[in-house]
């Protein structure tokens, strides 16, 4: 793989700038104002909706303000990969708390100014989930790099990347610690996505910063250890999770009634039990993602790459 170094046109960088980055960071900007604004009222869900929106808000600044300060040739190959990266999980980052803040919040809060700022809030989020989209798309032209490698574009790096995205959207629900805590089985789970989740961030880094050279063994082989550990750690938790959270012999709550917060007609959030089927989902896709990662590297350990 090349690493050779190469640079950005002075009008790409302010067309990205002007036309993507400014407005990117109004859009993430104003949404986290929004629902800041509302106080105790915006609940779990807005806590994390805010959260992300706050670390977009922070990456595409500080992405921006590098890549206006630093004269172009000191720019090494694999900042694009680590800039690009970034951005598709800005991407689906907003697109996914746009999703969830509006079916998990918007639809519970009663018409008023609250709902008004948590529609705009999803509107802004919107935007800003579209306007990374196509800078994404529109990578290559704005850069002129046509030519260069992108690790991103690879199938193991679309995986991880989904990995990664998926136990983030599980993070936020298991926002609401009473899901969990106090439940050594449940408390497992939680530290399985944690693990699995660093573990995936690790490797993601050393392929984008081409550290994955400095390993005492073959990559491939590294990584085909790691996937398997980590399909493994999600089967158990998928497991102990529906046993703890849906069957009755564990304690569990088998049915949607059963759960009083479910049919509070005051309630401004998801219910406990909606949030628990949400995280057993999400564990059960993640779990199919890592297994098509594990089968990947199976194949390419097998004929030798």
């Amino acid at each position: 793989m090349s690493t050779r170094r190469t640079s950005p046109s002075n009008e790409g960088i302010l067309w990205v700038f002007w036309l993507l980055r400014l407005p990117q960071l109004c859009s993430t900007c104003v949404a986290f104002s929004l629902v800041a604004d509302m106080g105790t009222l915006r609940g779990a869900i807005g806590n994390w909706s805010m959260s992300f929106w706050c670390v977009c808000f922070a990456m595409t600044f500080i992405i921006t303000i590098v890549e206006c300060c630093r004269h172009p040739s000191s720019f090494p190959f694999f900042w694009y990969n680590i800039s690009v990266t970034y951005t598709c999980y800005a991407a689906l980052i907003c697109l996914s708390a746009s999703i969830i803040y509006s079916i998990t919040y918007v639809q519970f809060v009663h018409y008023g100014p609250y709902r008004d700022r948590a529609i705009a809030a999803t509107a802004f989020s919107c935007i800003a989930s579209v306007l990374y989209v196509i800078e994404v798309a529109g990578i290559w032209d704005c850069y002129e790099l046509k030519e260069i490698f992108f690790y991103v574009h690879t199938t193991r790096s679309l995986l991880k990347v989904l990995e990664t995205f998926v136990a983030s959207v599980i993070f936020a629900f298991l926002s609401n610690t009473s899901l969990y805590l106090h439940q050594p089985a449940l408390e497992w789970c939680v530290a399985v996505y944690s693990i699995c989740f660093i573990l995936a961030a690790v490797v993601l880094l050393l392929d984008l910063a081409e550290w994955k050279y400095m390993l005492p063994v073959p990559f491939s082989i590294f990584q085909l250890v790691l996937s398997l550990l980590s399909v493994l750690l999600y089967i158990s938790a998928l497991v102990l999770w529906l046993l703890y959270q849906f069957s009755k012999e564990f304690g569990g709550l088998p049915q949607w009634f059963m759960d009083i917060s479910c049919i509070d007609e005051l309630a401004y959030d998801m219910c406990a039990w909606d949030q628990c089927l949400a995280v057993a989902v999400l564990t059960a896709i993640n779990l199919l993602v890592y297994v098509a990662d594990l089968v990947y590297w199976i194949r390419q350990v097998s004929i030798g790459t």
